[in-house]
């Protein structure tokens, strides 16, 4: 399980500088602290901040991109004033969001900001208690409830998160309850942490959980029991569902089953608390398609640790089952490894011609320590590295994985989003090793986050690991998340040469030959394509950007736009233009990127700017006439 996201501490006072690192420390989290752009820092305490800033609210802003918690110690309206358009931006949530926290610059009063019900409000209790303050509560189900019912602690879930509103909104009002538990006796302690989790609301009601003549109902159950405006249902997550599937298993085939056998012994699937089986199953793509509809990342046994469960099943031992596996039984067997020692079979083996399925009550919670989950590789593309460059699933990404892996500068740049997890740096030049490295991990059960600049697929490290990948079974999930490559950003930044066509080809002679590249660059030259050349010189390659342009010349004017693109994206970037006849090799570096226009490509002026673009092919002087309006329908 992925470990939970340290908070960042933002400090802006320097007399609060104590209070600042008291905090970082106590909550295992990071100090970041403003000084003056061109102050010394302010002593010792402030050399012992993690990060310095000295733009409060773009650093505030960067630090909630990082998807971590957030407490400030300042007013509440210079968190909000920094993050209210990102909360505006559409891709904001009370599910998903961090929670933001002020806290007083004498630490008297800790205010939960934003996602209260989420972990602002328990993150805010323990600010109190590490300032010898008090928490300020706004919520009203905090306030007048004493509990904020729709986050309820684990193992307990709510069937209905909608309907849950309209019950608190009645509650808030007034209205009584009653407190209902249906768990079987073999469950009491269950119940009893239930009911010790309502009791600051039962005792503000003033009357016995039980009581009949209140009209609302929070219910405690394993069963698919509705909720409605005057019944609040939650379940217990303390069921190991043991599945085994044959090969190519029909997915469907498999999830009717569930349904059938959750419907015939009338239980609810949110009582579901993870999905194991045999790790011969690792990929099986009907298990993975069942354990992701539940929100559930499945896990996998060995055969001997199976085959030790074998005096619990319910059914008869089999020996085709053995002979196929190692173990008498895969679904029961799985489920009762899972559950534990205290655990028993609450839905004994069901089947159909492809599948088996079982569910054991994990009384004391699921075991994992014997299992393995299926690894995850996601290869990323972090843009050019500042933080307003990169994607929401970016973020979501390396926010999930255990371990991130990439060049050392690439993950320098990534500072908060992953400045709290375990991280591989690689050189340059070990691109194999660093591809070999997160593959290891993966395999080994591990989420990793492998990182390129600009797009892991243009010149990035996605096609290396598909390669390595290609003559290899694979025991582990991988996906992707697109970056913004450099040419893209230099092109917007410029005007828009990459208007038409274009190529992009790399100039480094080190994993191409050069005369592979000479022909590359004369078939872009007589196609008359823009042309992007990443990697122009090096330190020990000085001449290949020369070559290129003499090539360019003898296809396109001397006056052909180019543009000289340097640290796109970050900081320092810039942007000089140039032409074919006037570029000169000595104004580039192994930093700029260099592009090339066709024989369409055109610069303007415009006010104080130059812009280079492209023309597709419009004719602006004849507008397309626009369509009539379709008549509408007199019926």
């Amino acid at each position: 399980m992925t470990k939970p996201p340290s908070p960042i501490v933002i400090n802006l006072a320097q007399h609060s500088r104590g209070l600042a690192q008291r905090l970082a420390k106590g909550l295992g989290g990071e100090w970041h602290q403003y000084v003056k752009e061109g102050g010394k820092g302010g002593g010792n305490s402030t050399s012992a901040a993690d990060k310095i800033f000295h733009d409060t609210l773009a650093h505030i802003r960067h630090a909630f991109s990082a998807s971590r918690p957030l407490i400030g110690i300042c007013a509440p309206a210079i968190l909000i004033r920094a993050i209210a358009p990102m909360l505006a931006s559409g891709q904001s949530d009370k599910y998903s969001d961090p929670p933001v926290l002020a806290v007083a610059v004498d630490g008297k009063y800790v205010i939960p900001l934003l996602s209260a019900h989420h972990g602002g409000n328990a993150l805010a209790t323990r600010c109190a208690e590490i300032c010898g303050g008090e928490v300020a509560l706004a919520t009203a189900s905090d306030i007048r409830l004493g509990v904020g019912l729709d986050d309820p602690p684990l193992p307990f879930v709510l069937a209905d998160a909608g309907q849950a509103k309209l019950v608190m909104a009645g509650l808030n009002d007034g209205a009584k309850l009653r407190a209902v538990s249906d768990l079987p006796s073999r469950l009491a302690h269950i119940t009893e942490a239930w009911y010790d989790w309502l009791q600051p609301l039962l005792a503000k009601q003033g009357t016995a959980h039980d009581s009949d003549d209140a009209p609302i109902e929070l219910r405690l159950t394993l069963h698919p029991i509705s909720a409605n405006t005057k019944r609040m249902v939650f379940h217990p997550r303390i069921a190991a569902l043991g599945v085994g599937a044959s090969r190519q298993c029909p997915p469907r085939a498999l999830m009717a089953l569930l349904e059938e056998g959750l419907a015939r012994h009338n239980l609810s699937r949110h009582i579901i608390a993870g999905v194991y089986s045999i790790d011969k199953k690792i990929n099986e793509g009907a298990i993975l398609v069942l354990a992701n509809s539940l929100g559930i990342a499945p896990r996998f046994f060995t055969a001997d640790r199976l085959l030790a469960e074998t005096p619990r099943l319910a059914s008869p031992p089999s020996s085709a089952v053995y002979a196929a596996t190692g173990a008498y039984g895969v679904a029961e067997a799985a489920a009762l490894a899972a559950a534990g020692s205290d655990g028993w079979l609450f839905m004994p083996k069901q089947k159909n011609a492809t599948a088996t399925i079982a569910l054991a009550i994990a009384p004391s919670g699921t075991q994992h320590q014997d299992s393995r989950r299926r690894g995850r590789l996601s290869v990323i593309g972090m843009g050019p590295g500042g933080a307003d460059w990169r994607t929401p699933q970016t973020i979501t990404m390396l926010r999930e994985a255990d371990e991130i892996v990439g060049y050392r500068l690439y993950l320098e740049l990534l500072g908060s989003v992953i400045s709290d997890k375990p991280h591989a740096a690689f050189a340059l030049g070990e691109e194999v090793s660093r591809c070999r490295y997160a593959i290891k991990k993966a395999r080994e059960g591990k989420t990793i986050a492998l990182v390129s600049s600009g797009d892991a697929g243009v010149y990035g490290m996605a096609s290396l690991v598909y390669e390595l990948l290609a003559a290899e079974a694979n025991e582990f999930e991988i996906d992707a998340s697109p970056g913004i490559p450099a040419h893209i950003i230099a092109s917007s930044a410029s005007g828009a040469i990459l208007g038409h066509d274009h190529a992009i080809i790399s100039l480094s002679d080190l994993l191409t030959p050069w005369e592979v590249i000479v022909k590359r660059i004369e078939a872009a030259a007589q196609a008359d394509f823009v042309i992007a050349f990443y990697n122009p010189v090096s330190a020990k390659r000085k001449t290949a950007l020369a070559k290129a342009r003499k090539i360019l010349l003898g296809h396109r004017p001397e006056t052909t736009p180019v543009v000289l693109a340097r640290n796109m994206g970050r900081e320092g970037q810039t942007i000089r233009h140039s032409t074919l006849a006037t570029l000169k090799v000595s104004e580039v570096d192994m930093l700029t990127l260099v592009l090339v226009g066709s024989r369409q490509s055109r610069q303007v002026q415009l006010g104080e700017a130059k812009r280079v673009y492209t023309p597709r092919g419009y004719t602006p002087s004849k507008p397309n006439k626009p369509k009539k309006p379709n008549k509408e329908s007199k019926a």
